[in-house]
Protein backbone atom coordinates (compact mmCIF):
# COMPACT_ATOMS: atom_id res chain seq x y z
CA UNK A 1 0.00 0.00 0.00
CA UNK A 2 1.38 3.41 -0.90
CA UNK A 3 0.42 6.97 -0.19
CA UNK A 4 1.72 10.45 0.41
CA UNK A 5 1.71 12.71 3.43
CA UNK A 6 2.81 16.32 3.08
CA UNK A 7 4.94 15.66 -0.03
CA UNK A 8 6.76 12.64 1.41
CA UNK A 9 6.20 9.26 -0.17
CA UNK A 10 5.74 6.27 2.11
CA UNK A 11 5.09 2.61 1.67
CA UNK A 12 3.72 -0.06 3.96
CA UNK A 13 5.91 -3.10 3.60
CA UNK A 14 6.16 -6.54 5.14
CA UNK A 15 9.12 -7.65 7.22
CA UNK A 16 9.66 -11.32 8.05
CA UNK A 17 6.17 -12.66 8.74
CA UNK A 18 4.90 -9.62 10.62
CA UNK A 19 3.10 -6.84 8.79
CA UNK A 20 4.60 -3.41 9.32
CA UNK A 21 2.55 -0.24 9.58
CA UNK A 22 3.40 3.36 8.85
CA UNK A 23 3.54 5.80 11.74
CA UNK A 24 2.03 8.98 10.31
CA UNK A 25 3.38 11.11 13.16
CA UNK A 26 6.98 10.21 12.31
CA UNK A 27 6.65 11.57 8.76
CA UNK A 28 6.12 15.09 10.13
CA UNK A 29 9.73 15.09 11.39
CA UNK A 30 11.13 15.06 7.83
CA UNK A 31 9.91 18.03 5.77
CA UNK A 32 12.17 17.30 2.75
CA UNK A 33 9.67 16.55 -0.02
CA UNK A 34 12.26 14.99 -2.34
CA UNK A 35 13.19 12.11 -0.07
CA UNK A 36 11.66 8.66 -0.23
CA UNK A 37 10.92 7.66 3.33
CA UNK A 38 9.97 4.35 4.81
CA UNK A 39 8.90 4.19 8.46
CA UNK A 40 8.24 0.72 9.76
CA UNK A 41 6.66 -0.29 13.08
CA UNK A 42 7.32 -3.91 14.01
CA UNK A 43 5.92 -4.87 17.41
CA UNK A 44 6.99 -2.01 19.70
CA UNK A 45 10.25 -0.91 18.12
CA UNK A 46 10.66 1.50 15.21
CA UNK A 47 12.96 0.71 12.30
CA UNK A 48 13.37 3.61 9.91
CA UNK A 49 15.16 3.55 6.58
CA UNK A 50 15.71 6.80 4.75
CA UNK A 51 17.08 6.78 1.20
CA UNK A 52 18.47 10.02 -0.26
CA UNK A 53 19.39 9.98 -3.96
CA UNK A 54 21.82 12.39 -5.57
CA UNK A 55 22.78 12.52 -9.25
CA UNK A 56 26.48 13.40 -9.67
CA UNK A 57 26.97 13.00 -13.43
CA UNK A 58 24.70 13.18 -16.47
CA UNK A 59 25.85 12.19 -19.93
CA UNK A 60 23.44 12.20 -22.88
CA UNK A 61 23.94 12.41 -26.61
CA UNK A 62 21.75 12.11 -29.69
CA UNK A 63 23.52 10.41 -32.62
CA UNK A 64 20.62 10.37 -35.10
CA UNK A 65 20.09 13.39 -37.35
CA UNK A 66 17.19 15.51 -36.06
CA UNK A 67 15.59 15.85 -39.53
CA UNK A 68 15.70 12.12 -40.24
CA UNK A 69 12.72 9.97 -39.09
CA UNK A 70 13.48 7.49 -36.32
CA UNK A 71 13.54 3.79 -37.27
CA UNK A 72 11.91 1.12 -35.08
CA UNK A 73 14.09 0.91 -31.98
CA UNK A 74 14.79 -1.33 -29.04
CA UNK A 75 15.63 0.28 -25.68
CA UNK A 76 17.67 -1.41 -22.95
CA UNK A 77 18.12 -0.03 -19.44
CA UNK A 78 20.57 -1.09 -16.76
CA UNK A 79 21.15 -0.06 -13.13
CA UNK A 80 24.44 -1.12 -11.53
CA UNK A 81 25.18 -0.64 -7.85
CA UNK A 82 28.93 -0.09 -7.88
CA UNK A 83 29.57 -0.68 -4.18
CA UNK A 84 28.11 -0.29 -0.72
CA UNK A 85 30.24 1.38 1.95
CA UNK A 86 29.53 2.34 5.54
CA UNK A 87 30.01 6.09 6.07
CA UNK A 88 29.24 6.11 9.81
CA UNK A 89 27.16 4.19 12.37
CA UNK A 90 23.80 4.78 10.73
CA UNK A 91 24.63 5.56 7.10
CA UNK A 92 25.60 3.68 3.94
CA UNK A 93 26.77 5.18 0.66
CA UNK A 94 25.72 3.31 -2.48
CA UNK A 95 27.18 4.64 -5.76
CA UNK A 96 25.27 3.62 -8.87
CA UNK A 97 25.36 3.91 -12.67
CA UNK A 98 22.23 3.94 -14.82
CA UNK A 99 22.52 3.53 -18.59
CA UNK A 100 20.07 3.54 -21.47
CA UNK A 101 21.14 1.99 -24.77
CA UNK A 102 19.13 2.44 -27.97
CA UNK A 103 19.39 -0.09 -30.81
CA UNK A 104 19.99 1.05 -33.54
CA UNK A 105 22.27 3.54 -31.90
CA UNK A 106 20.22 6.75 -32.05
CA UNK A 107 21.25 8.04 -28.61
CA UNK A 108 22.78 7.16 -25.25
CA UNK A 109 21.99 8.33 -21.73
CA UNK A 110 24.07 7.66 -18.63
CA UNK A 111 23.42 8.84 -15.07
CA UNK A 112 25.81 8.37 -12.15
CA UNK A 113 25.00 9.12 -8.56
CA UNK A 114 25.02 8.08 -4.93
CA UNK A 115 22.29 6.81 -2.68
CA UNK A 116 22.67 7.56 1.02
CA UNK A 117 20.84 5.01 3.12
CA UNK A 118 20.41 5.99 6.75
CA UNK A 119 18.64 4.30 9.57
CA UNK A 120 19.05 2.35 12.76
CA UNK A 121 22.51 0.89 13.32
CA UNK A 122 21.29 -2.74 13.36
CA UNK A 123 19.34 -2.30 10.11
CA UNK A 124 22.32 -0.67 8.35
CA UNK A 125 24.62 -3.47 9.52
CA UNK A 126 22.15 -6.09 8.27
CA UNK A 127 21.99 -4.44 4.82
CA UNK A 128 25.80 -4.24 4.64
CA UNK A 129 26.19 -7.87 5.77
CA UNK A 130 23.75 -9.05 3.08
CA UNK A 131 25.70 -7.05 0.49
CA UNK A 132 28.97 -8.71 1.57
CA UNK A 133 27.25 -12.12 1.23
CA UNK A 134 26.42 -11.19 -2.40
CA UNK A 135 22.68 -11.08 -1.72
CA UNK A 136 20.53 -8.70 -3.77
CA UNK A 137 20.22 -5.15 -2.42
CA UNK A 138 17.09 -4.23 -0.47
CA UNK A 139 14.09 -3.52 -2.65
CA UNK A 140 13.62 -0.12 -0.97
CA UNK A 141 17.08 1.03 -2.10
CA UNK A 142 16.66 -0.24 -5.67
CA UNK A 143 13.15 1.21 -5.94
CA UNK A 144 14.28 4.63 -4.72
CA UNK A 145 17.20 4.72 -7.17
CA UNK A 146 15.10 3.54 -10.12
CA UNK A 147 12.32 6.05 -9.35
CA UNK A 148 14.75 8.98 -9.50
CA UNK A 149 16.81 7.87 -12.52
CA UNK A 150 13.81 6.92 -14.67
CA UNK A 151 12.15 10.28 -14.07
CA UNK A 152 15.39 12.11 -14.87
CA UNK A 153 15.95 10.00 -18.01
CA UNK A 154 12.45 10.83 -19.27
CA UNK A 155 13.19 14.53 -18.91
CA UNK A 156 16.53 14.12 -20.70
CA UNK A 157 14.95 12.14 -23.54
CA UNK A 158 12.42 14.94 -23.98
CA UNK A 159 15.23 17.49 -24.28
CA UNK A 160 17.02 15.32 -26.88
CA UNK A 161 13.75 14.61 -28.71
CA UNK A 162 14.18 10.84 -28.51
CA UNK A 163 11.73 8.16 -27.29
CA UNK A 164 11.64 7.78 -23.49
CA UNK A 165 12.98 4.63 -21.87
CA UNK A 166 9.61 3.94 -20.24
CA UNK A 167 6.78 3.12 -22.67
CA UNK A 168 3.91 5.55 -22.46
CA UNK A 169 0.40 4.14 -22.03
CA UNK A 170 -1.65 3.96 -25.21
CA UNK A 171 -5.38 4.51 -25.33
CA UNK A 172 -7.14 2.27 -27.86
CA UNK A 173 -8.90 4.25 -30.59
CA UNK A 174 -12.54 3.69 -31.42
CA UNK A 175 -13.46 2.97 -35.02
CA UNK A 176 -16.45 4.65 -36.58
CA UNK A 177 -19.63 2.97 -35.49
CA UNK A 178 -18.53 2.72 -31.87
CA UNK A 179 -16.61 -0.57 -32.24
CA UNK A 180 -13.14 -0.96 -30.81
CA UNK A 181 -10.15 -1.86 -32.93
CA UNK A 182 -9.27 -5.56 -33.13
CA UNK A 183 -5.96 -4.85 -31.34
CA UNK A 184 -5.34 -5.99 -27.78
CA UNK A 185 -7.78 -4.64 -25.27
CA UNK A 186 -6.79 -3.96 -21.68
CA UNK A 187 -9.14 -3.71 -18.76
CA UNK A 188 -8.77 -3.22 -15.05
Amino acid sequence: MRGAARGISWQIIETDTRVATVDSHATNEFPDKYVNLCVIRVSRCFVMIRVNIGITNISAERFWNAGKPLPPIQISTNINLVNMTKKNEGCLEVPFVFTIVYNPSIAQISLKGKAHVSGEKSEIERILKEHEEKKPPPQRVMQSISNVVFVESILISRILNIPPSVPLPQIPQLKTGGKRSPEKEYST
